[in-house]
């Protein structure tokens, strides 16, 4: 059965982040991809230049309105990430319970880009348009761990307290919710970096099961960008196939941007020819990888906690 994503985020003619990280893989893994581009860019912006536009509300709405006069607006799933304009989000939030009035079922996966290692880069108007409109309808959460801290007001300094931030993520709406990077100490030691997942699902006899999970990552001296769009995607893809095991979903997704990693550190590393890889050189090898995101070795597994 034909299974339908809304993809709402970023966009770059060149190189691979937002909808041009997510939808390749999403489309490998045999799910019908329909993009809305909340920003195009010549590139991302860790270049030197930049240029390009951004999608306003009314222009997002005249879009939605052209879906909904052909009668296409029934969707599995919506997936969104980079939004940088407050009216657009709530009008994301909008089309969201629209859509779920076309599909009770819907699955909303939720990246929150906001920001990283203790600084936002969109306007903190947008904090509150997630905690109190986006969290109480998304199903699965992607933060990393400063966009976690932001969304519960706590802080992460152990993984006890992460857990505790998962369970208030729980609360306020997101069944499944996976913290994508933090700064705790793998017990593997500095080299790995460390992931954590919590799913929360209601049994047969009425009580709660909840599932968590840890995962120690290998760490690479580069800095990558569209990594996190891309778990988002592959998190979709792979508890769709694992709805209630959430270990098997993490694993294929992590292993899986591993490998991308890695092939994309091994090209950086040859073209650079010992010198320090540029960030065309550190572009995603998405297309490269097309064999470890269609069947991915498994090789960074979960620990159940």
């Amino acid at each position: 059965m034909e299974c339908r994503v809304l993809s709402v985020q970023s966009h770059v003619v060149r190189g691979y982040v937002g909808n041009k990280s997510a939808s390749f893989p999403l489309q490998v893994l045999g799910f019908e991809v329909d993009s809305i581009n909340s920003v195009q860019f010549s590139n991302h912006t860790g270049y030197e230049h930049w240029r390009g536009q951004v999608l306003n509300a009314d222009e997002l709405q005249s879009l939605y309105e052209g879906l909904q006069l052909n009668q296409l607006t029934h969707y599995d799933y919506i997936l969104t990430g980079y939004c940088r304009d407050e009216s657009f989000l709530q009008r994301v939030v909008d089309i969201i319970q629209e859509l779920r009035n076309n599909n009770p079922n819907l699955v909303y996966v939720c990246d929150p880009v906001m920001g990283d290692h203790g600084s936002m880069y969109v306007p903190e108007v947008l904090l509150p348009v997630y905690r109190e409109k986006v969290l109480p309808i998304a199903d699965i959460l992607t933060p990393n761990q400063f966009e976690a801290e932001l969304l519960t007001g706590k802080k992460i300094t152990s993984e006890e307290e992460a857990l505790e931030v998962m369970s208030q993520l729980h609360d306020a709406g997101p069944h499944t919710v996976v913290i994508t990077s933090s700064d705790l100490q793998s017990p593997r030691g500095a080299a790995y970096l460390v992931a954590l997942g919590s799913q929360r699902a209601v049994c047969d006899d009425g009580s709660v099961r909840t599932q968590c999970v840890r995962m120690d990552i290998p760490r690479e001296d580069a800095v990558f960008v569209g990594t996190g769009d891309l778990f988002a995607a592959l998190l979709l893809a792979w508890t769709h196939t694992h709805p209630n095991d959430l270990k098997a979903a993490c694993e294929k997704t992590v292993s899986t941007v591993h490998h991308v990693i890695k092939r994309t550190m091994a090209y950086a590393n040859r073209v650079a020819g010992g010198q320090r890889a540029s960030a065309a050189a550190l572009e995603l090898r998405m297309i490269q990888s097309k064999d470890d995101i269609l069947q991915p070795a498994i090789a960074v597994q979960a620990q159940l906690l």
